[in-house]
């Protein structure tokens, strides 16, 4: 007799589960959008270009690994099925990866075209701003060395221009691809210039500093469109900085202790601004960096005295160069406090705590602030693209391909996008936990001896049924 619970005994059998959710809202915000008149025109033989970018940037938003898994992922006879597809090669997502970098920019025309047609947005004011991704492979002439927002300057790489409407929409619009160390001035024109066609006339144009140039300004001004940029403080600036107090700034926020200063110019209005929270973490940074200096001259020192030789890290290490060593440190002259005050004289310049933000549009101070503080919704973007879409790195070898794979990234961080903008539950929800709550929702094909399968939908959660129940009215 029986009298406890046993471990059930697994059977195998020849049932699969996989992720739908992610499928379905793909194929959902594709036919909405109309995508199928974008790309169908582009390649009309063979299998459907459609099908194919539909499985794509399905895989994007699941596991994500690269085009030869991409390649396994979908030739499952159930997913092929999904799809409407019959067996590929894995050379066949290469071939479509390059037919989008050939034809990127009618792509992105094209993806405009349906975007402004479906929504009327409420304004077109956008966020611009440039990054950099990695690079496997060194084939590609796109691929360069230079200033590495991954971190990786052993790496080549790509830089990537972002542009977006701004809050509260906040839908990507448009993205560039460069060489990897094309600077920001540079990058700033093809894609300001891809995405301007599309702005009404007086929309502000939002960017940070480093695409901040005479030039630039001149050519949003040009079309006659607005814009909000920082920029870097420089000599002439001291003077402002000096007369600062005298001059009673406004104080706009009594918690981080910030206070303006308007100056009016014949063409343009600077903002300059002191904050109290700012300049204290700037002190802090520089204070350490005063006792790093300090620290590596007492090492160089105790070198020097005990006739050694310096510390690897202070030396050139390449065994092609001969260098002769002949250093001295100021601190056989200096006692330890007259050596930190000479540090600090050299490290602290006074604009601490201090940032200028410039505009061709008259702003209220507050105003000003605000906008710019909200372009951080485009680097949230960035963000999503490299960490959560994974757009980085790059696992392809030509431009063209490079061009394809950061367009299917694009689309996959457009329809996350719209998925906020339509649904005001989701505006503040990442694009991780969309994602995960859309891979929440599976499917398991149940294969019954002498019947049909069977289909079996499980793990509904609020997010997903949300995006899967929306009546998208296709225009």
């Amino acid at each position: 007799m029986q009298t406890k619970l046993r471990t059930y005994d697994i059977i195998p059998n020849e049932n699969i589960c996989f992720p739908i959710g992610t499928i379905l809202a793909v194929n959902k915000l594709y036919d909405v959008l109309d995508f199928s008149t974008v790309f169908s025109k582009h390649k009309k033989n063979g299998i459907d270009i459609n099908d194919l970018l539909k499985a794509l940037v399905s895989y994007k938003l699941t596991d994500n690994f690269s085009i030869s898994k991409a390649h396994e992922w979908i030739n499952r006879d159930e997913v092929l099925e999904i799809f409407g597809l019959e067996e590929f090669s894995e050379r066949t997502l290469y071939r479509v990866l390059e037919i989008l970098g050939n034809n990127r920019e009618t792509i992105i025309s094209d993806i405009q075209d349906r975007l402004f047609a479906r929504y009327d947005f409420e304004h077109t004011n956008i966020n611009m701003d440039w990054t950099s991704i990695v690079l496997h492979g060194d084939k590609s002439p796109l691929g360069k060395y230079g200033y590495s927002r991954d971190h990786r300057p052993d790496k080549k790489q790509v830089t990537l221009g972002i542009a977006e409407l701004a809050d509260p929409i906040n839908v990507p619009i448009g993205i560039t691809v460069e060489q990897g160390n094309l600077h920001d001035q540079k990058h700033f024109r093809k894609t300001y210039q891809q995405v301007n066609k599309r702005l009404k006339q007086g929309s502000l144009v939002v960017f940070d500093k480093g695409a901040h140039s005479i030039g630039n300004t001149a050519l949003i001004r040009a079309d006659d469109m607005q814009y909000l940029t920082a920029r870097k403080l420089n000599t002439s600036d001291d003077k402002i900085i000096a007369n600062f107090w005298s001059n009673s700034p406004e104080l706009i926020d009594s918690e981080d202790g910030i206070y303006c200063q308007k100056i009016v110019k014949p063409s343009s209005f600077n903002y300059f601004y002191f904050s109290k929270k700012l300049q204290k973490e700037q002190l802090d940074s520089k204070a350490r960096k005063v006792m790093r200096q300090m620290q590596e001259a007492k090492d160089i020192q105790e070198s020097i005295d005990k006739n050694k030789k310096l510390p690897k890290r202070f030396r050139i290490n390449n065994v092609l160069i001969d260098v002769s060593y002949s250093l001295q440190t100021k601190l056989v002259e200096l006692n330890e406090q007259e050596a930190i005050e000479l540090l600090e004289e050299y490290i602290i310049t006074g604009r601490e705590g201090f940032f200028c933000l410039k505009s061709s549009k008259d702003l209220t101070v507050k105003q000003a602030l605000q906008t710019y503080r909200r372009k951080d919704s485009i680097e949230k973007i960035i963000h999503s693209l490299k960490n959560e879409i994974e757009i980085k790195p790059l696992r392809v070898w030509t431009d063209d391909s490079i061009y394809g794979a950061v367009i299917i990234g694009f689309i996959a961080q457009l329809f996350i996008s719209l998925m906020r903008y339509e649904f005001k539950e989701l505006k503040h929800k990442s694009t991780k936990f969309i994602k995960k709550s859309l891979l929440n929702l599976t499917v398991t094909v149940d294969f019954l001896k002498f019947q049909a399968k069977k289909y079996i939908y499980a793990n509904f959660d609020a997010i997903n049924k949300l995006i899967l129940r929306q009546n998208w009215t296709i225009s």
